[in-house]
């Protein structure tokens, strides 16, 4: 390899981490924005920041959209610290790298529109799977032991805002699953309307 061509990769793998690196950044800003839900305890909040995720997906491959969830996961807990003792920050950095890497793979394959929607799709459903056996089995009880509550006390949180929550498996059902489809088609909407017109300006570190 001569020494020019050794420079030119160089620099685009500095872009490389500078793209990831900034939308990073965009992506813990967009986390600050917060919308509560309807149908779903108070812990449960849909916010954009998986648009900037999944751009980054689109644009340099899945593992970049590990890596920019990864460094908005730790921005985020550096700046705002923690109320659910990880807990929380685990299950973001979990449900959106299983929403972006099916998405990121599927797109790879197929750079179309319809290559983005098909693997949007893969991905919410991926998410919503993941996100409701996660729940059930290793964050909701982690989160009652961390917290010291019984498991009735979250579920009477869900059963609060929608009386059909009366058990786990209601509130997995009408909680975490609705949660997971709307974050899914809502982030997937935003990202098919905004990623084309982005894409010149990602073009060079692709």
């Amino acid at each position: 390899m001569s020494h020019e061509a050794v420079a030119v990769k160089k620099r685009l793998n500095v872009r490389y981490m500078v793209q990831i690196g900034m939308l990073g950044g965009v992506a813990t800003l967009l986390m600050l924005f917060e919308i509560p839900l309807w149908f779903a305890p108070s812990f449960y909040e849909i916010d954009l920041s998986e648009v900037a995720v999944l751009v980054g997906a689109f644009a340099m491959g899945p593992l970049a959209g590990i890596m920019i969830e990864t460094i908005k996961i730790l921005l985020n807990f550096i700046l705002n610290g923690t109320v659910t003792a990880g807990i929380g920050e685990f299950a973001n950095l979990l449900l959106g790298i299983s929403l972006v890497v099916p998405a990121g793979i599927l797109y790879r394959r197929k750079k179309t529109k319809k290559g983005a929607a098909a693997g949007l799709l893969v991905g919410t459903l991926t998410m919503t799977l993941i996100g409701s056996l996660v729940n059930a089995f290793v964050l909701l009880p982690v989160y009652a032991t961390a917290f010291g509550m019984p498991m009735e006390a979250l579920v009477g949180m869900g059963t609060a805002v929608n009386p059909a929550i009366t058990g786990l498996g209601t509130f997995v059902l009408f909680a975490v699953v609705p949660f997971n489809i709307l974050k899914g088609i809502v982030v997937s909407i935003v990202t098919l309307l905004i990623y084309k017109k982005l894409s010149p300006i990602l073009k060079p570190y692709r």
